[in-house]
């Protein structure tokens, strides 16, 4: 684009150096002629994609004004943040290339990635849950007392997902030091403002989360530099989170392919008279902090660079795929070391007492690790698992969370890219679906995509009996086992509880931890009273039989044991314990002594993971076979109310029918 000869955003440099303002120009111009290169690239089929952010060039400032260690979770158009940051453009051009050297080994588009080097924290598609993530980050500086701010990246559209509410609500009830910054470019893909919000702008939101709110124009350069410099030195003082609205205008398609056609006539055309390149440049010439010869030869440079570093990152051969390491990169590395109990001494424990043996345990052998979930703190949580843990641990690690079980998570996610461990509560397991895309999409797929770990645990307390009807019963442990980079695991006894919780607590990736809550207060044993681990992906052999083997886990593992008892069955029973990844060759195994096996669970028998065991059985054990594999497991309805329609729900006395009919088959 050339100059205009008017200058039509005015500047006030306040204190900064003609130094300062020459940086500046330098970190404005640099993705500037980076776009122009990478839309002649996309024309050319060297890249696939670009989301350009043509006439949005203030992302580097907020970048310039917060300390190198203060981390920012950008989005689509933040290309001057990255390069603010002074990532090597030749690992940037093979990130939007897709070769092995960028960020994501070609595993993932453009700026959909992180770099725990340059404090950077990539987007997903969908937008907003990074917000939550940004409040985590700023928890864990708060609570180490850093004195750092955290800042976090939206547009005017995905401020319409509920991520944005659960995490501008929790960063406020919290005080956290987080600045919230909208990029209210007035479209959201096709669509404007007044389809997308009523508010007449984003600032009038603040005084609901009772924070301060400020709106600046986002296209003059030194006002975003000045106004973020002012906010993050506040904050730091003060920690409490901040909305930051830039006005601004998307001057090109979301990305390329969608075109710009549904913009109205002429507005684009307005728009262009504020481009902050040109403007800012022609403000540095007004003022002869540059001339147009400085101006020809910052450019020239900047565009030799670019030249340069895309030569490296063309020269690097296309990927050659390698199916280990594409399974191994979906984990961070990790062996267990099992961890055996110091002593002898054991006491009578429930269910419930083992779970929270556990955690107050690993609370004091963590001094990073954070408890947070609705109602933990004083009142101990719905199940008391957490009864007394402030008075021993305090308020600031034993955390009680407004209802919002997606920002939640999201927190735990970013107290983990600081460092820290994070173990949520989900109240109920059913809740866990308004928290399902950070699990899904976040937590599990962090590690594949970038190589950043998860240390989070999930409490799910699971499960039916109790008459509580179809949104406080489910078994929705199946919804995880088919999400690779989890860990799902599901204990069956006091013993088990304690000692895998405290594994996947030791674990560095995210693991999924169903509790039953019907054995909550239902079974005690003798427990050991120290710290110790059981090995995750193991299952165990709970009783020993030869004429058939049922494999289950949870409440199946005490039903079958009731089941073969009563008729005096000479029956295996497999408890798996970890349902991701699968002990497949315990599962084997038993199948090849006995030749005979059922699986059971209360989870509904479609899509349940006994149908996955059944494949893998056929597949793997075919010729060992003396009967067809069975399976029974709950009705395909949802969890009924009504006490004996439960029973009937449950798959108990079905499973004892097709147990016989399997001995004597």
């Amino acid at each position: 684009m050339e100059v205009q000869e008017k200058q039509y955003i005015q500047y006030d440099r306040k204190d900064l150096s003609n130094e300062e303002l020459v940086r500046i120009y330098k970190a404005l111009v640099k993705p500037r002629l980076i776009e122009e290169k990478m839309l002649i690239l996309l024309r050319q089929g060297k890249i696939s994609k670009w989301f350009s952010g043509w006439g949005q060039g203030r992302n580097f400032c907020r970048c310039y004004t917060l300390d190198k260690d203060e981390y920012i979770l950008p989005m689509h158009r933040n290309l001057g943040i990255f390069t603010a940051r002074e990532i090597p453009l030749n690992r940037l051009f093979a990130q939007f290339q897709g070769k092995m050297t960028g960020f994501t080994k070609g595993r993932d588009r453009s700026f959909h990635f992180g770099t725990k080097e340059h404090h950077l924290v990539g987007m997903i598609s969908h937008l907003g849950p990074q917000l939550a993530i940004g409040t985590g980050i700023a928890l864990a500086g708060k609570l180490k007392g850093e004195r750092k701010v955290a800042l976090a990246i939206t547009g005017d559209g995905g401020a319409s997902e509920g991520d944005f509410h659960e995490a501008l609500n929790v960063a406020a009830v919290w005080d956290v030091p987080v600045i919230f910054c909208v990029e209210n470019n007035q479209w959201g893909l096709s669509t404007p403002s007044n389809e997308q919000f009523r508010c007449k702008q984003f600032i009038d939101k603040g005084v609901g989360y009772g924070m301060d709110a400020f709106q600046i124009d986002g296209n003059n350069i030194l006002e975003v530099y000045n106004s973020v410099r002012q906010i993050a030195d506040s904050l730091r003082k003060k920690p409490r989170p901040f909305l930051l609205e830039c006005l601004s205008f998307r001057m090109r398609g979301h990305e390329e392919a969608s075109g710009t056609k549904y913009y109205p006539d002429g507005i684009q055309d307005e728009w262009a008279k504020k481009d902050p390149v040109t403007n800012y440049e022609l403000y540095l010439k007004n003022e002869g902090v540059l001339s147009a010869a400085e101006v020809e030869k910052i450019r020239e440079t900047i565009k030799q660079e670019i030249h340069d570093e895309l030569e490296i990152a063309f020269a690097e051969p296309k990927i050659t795929p390698d199916t280990d390491t594409e399974l191994k990169d979906v984990y961070a590395p990790w062996n267990q070391v099992v961890v055996h109990p110091q002593s002898s001494s054991k006491t009578e424990k429930r269910h419930i007492d083992a779970i929270s043996d556990a955690l107050r345990l690993a609370m004091r052998k963590y001094q990073d690790l954070i408890i947070m979930g609705q109602d933990i703190a004083e009142y101990g949580g719905v199940f008391k698992i957490t009864e007394g843990f402030v008075d021993e641990f305090g308020k600031q690690r034993i955390r009680n969370t407004p209802l919002c079980e997606s920002a939640i998570l999201g927190t735990a996610l970013g107290l983990s890219i600081k460092g820290m461990k994070a173990i949520m509560e989900m109240q109920f397991a059913d809740f866990v679906t308004v928290g399902f895309n950070q699990i899904v999409n976040n937590l599990a797929k962090l590690h594949y995509r970038w190589g950043e770990n998860a240390d989070v645990v999930v409490r799910m307390p699971t499960g039916g009996g109790s008459a509580a009807g179809p949104f406080h019963s489910q078994s929705n442990e199946a919804w995880f086992t088919h999400t690779p980079g989890l860990k799902v695991v599901y204990p069956s006894t006091p013993t088990e509880a304690k000692g895998l919780l405290l594994a996947s607590i030791e674990y560095p990736n995210p693991v999924i931890f169903f509790e039953h809550k019907g054995l909550y207060r239902s079974i005690k044993e003798e427990v050991p009273d120290d710290y110790y681990t059981i090995e995750l992906g193991k299952a165990n052999i709970v009783r020993e039989g030869n004429a058939a083997s049922v494999i289950t886990y949870g409440m199946g593992v005490h039903w079958a044991k009731e089941i073969v008892e009563k008729n005096n069955l000479d029956v295996e029973i497999l408890d798996l314990r970890t349902l991701l990844p699968l002990d497949t060759e315990a599962i084997y195994e038993t199948v090849r002594k006995t030749h005979r096996v059922i699986l059971l669970h209360e989870d509904c028998i479609t899509g349940g993971i006994g149908g996955e065991i059944a494949a893998l059985i056929s597949e793997n054990c075919f010729e060992s076979l003396d009967a067809p594999v069975m399976r029974e497991g709950s009705l395909d309805t949802p969890v009924p109310f009504d006490a004996e329609l439960e029973k009937n729900f449950f798959p108990k006395s079905r499973f004892e029918e097709k147990l016989l009919k399997l001995v004597n088959y």
